[in-house]
């Protein structure tokens, strides 16, 4: 097996095991709409044996801090059916993630301007990117409140299946809401949320739950960054925490886990290397590994099996067409970073096939 393998994934037959990580794109309509324009973004990519759209706020309490198609409304859903429609109509198979921003958002994108929610009032304190607002400090969500959040995971997944999507995935990573309740250094709660390990992971193990209950286990996938210090996270023990996590989820027979490995830019925890095969064994279901692959190395992952599948993220914004440019063995075209998160067609749609290059 390697990368141009297929694979079955719960019900679905997927010709190679490519697939496009979620990148924050930062297109869509007033109202976080997503538009024809996202449907050909994606359309464009189908042949990645799975797409994974972009982190899409499921309330918003949860927004991005910069414009970004949301999953809460009726007008959203609608918007998205164009690009699951469009991404079938190529063939391809597309799962959409699932997001709260938690303490990541901020007041001047959340409706009157209200603090953003958190597990406790703790307040990022990493650089502020450019373009960005300063930090806000977060406001801690009562005890009561909770069910409501996960009533939000809830409605999102609705409407994602009512959009046409082939599955979903809980973006559980990257210093997000979920990860904000599983690592102590942002959940200083002490009522059944916080405290233990088993109690930080409570609430993303409550919300696949209830999303698993909408889609199906088996059209559910969940996202981990166990050595990832975005967003001004970390934990004190990340090999018990995520271990637990990992041990967790694999319970539900889950379409997949997917993990971000450790990455350059970021801190590394010492000790074991939280990577794809420091968890294999603790994980039955396909396992989906991520952060700067190239083809020999995911081949090797897959050939070892520590991996069954692999993602592939920043590659994807220039190279709409990067599965065949992986069988051929061609080197991915570089993306204007100035036009990464621009609101407009130009640095999203643009970037030509191989074929149309030649």
């Amino acid at each position: 097996m390697n990368l141009l393998s297929p694979i079955q994934l719960g019900s679905y037959r997927l010709p190679n095991r490519i697939a496009m990580a979620p990148m924050t794109r930062n297109r869509c309509a007033p109202g976080n709409v997503p538009t024809a324009l996202n449907a050909l973004y994606y359309a464009q990519r189908a042949s990645a044996g799975l797409l994974i759209t972009e982190g899409t706020p499921v309330s918003a309490f949860g927004a991005f801090p910069m414009p970004t198609p949301g999953i809460y409304t009726e007008e959203q859903a609608a918007g998205w059916a164009l690009t699951t429609e469009a991404v079938h109509r190529a063939g391809g198979h597309i799962f959409m993630q699932l997001w709260h921003c938690g303490r990541a958002s901020h007041p001047t994108a959340l409706p009157d301007g209200v603090a953003p929610v958190a597990p406790s009032a703790v307040k990022m304190e990493h650089p502020v990117r450019p373009g960005r607002p300063p930090h806000a400090m977060p406001r801690a969500l009562d005890l009561d409140e909770i069910p409501g959040v996960i009533d939000e995971f809830v409605r999102g997944a609705h409407y994602a299946k009512a959009a046409g999507f082939d599955g979903v995935e809980l973006h559980g990573a990257n210093g997000y809401f979920l990860d904000q309740f599983l690592r102590d250094k942002t959940n200083r709660r002490t009522d059944k949320y916080g405290g233990s390990i088993e109690n930080r992971a409570r609430l993303g193990l409550e919300v696949t739950a209830a999303v698993a209950e909408i889609w199906g286990a088996d059209k559910v996938g969940y996202r981990l960054s166990p050595s990832s210090a975005h967003n001004d996270i970390a934990d004190s023990d990340p090999h018990a925490t995520f271990t637990h996590m990992v041990k967790a989820l694999d319970r539900f027979g889950l379409a997949y886990l997917h993990l971000v490995e450790p990455q350059p830019e970021f801190p590394v925890v010492p000790g074991d290397p939280l990577v794809a095969a420091y968890f294999r064994p603790h994980w039955r279901g396909t396992l989906i590994a991520n952060s700067g692959y190239t083809r020999q190395r995911a081949d090797a992952a897959i050939a070892s099996g520590a991996a069954d599948m692999v993602s592939f993220g920043n590659p994807y914004i220039a190279n709409p067409d990067l599965a065949e440019r992986l069988r051929l063995g061609v080197a991915p075209v570089e993306p204007d970073r100035a036009t990464v998160f621009i609101n407009e067609p130009r640095g999203l749609i643009d970037y030509p096939t191989l074929a149309a290059a030649e």
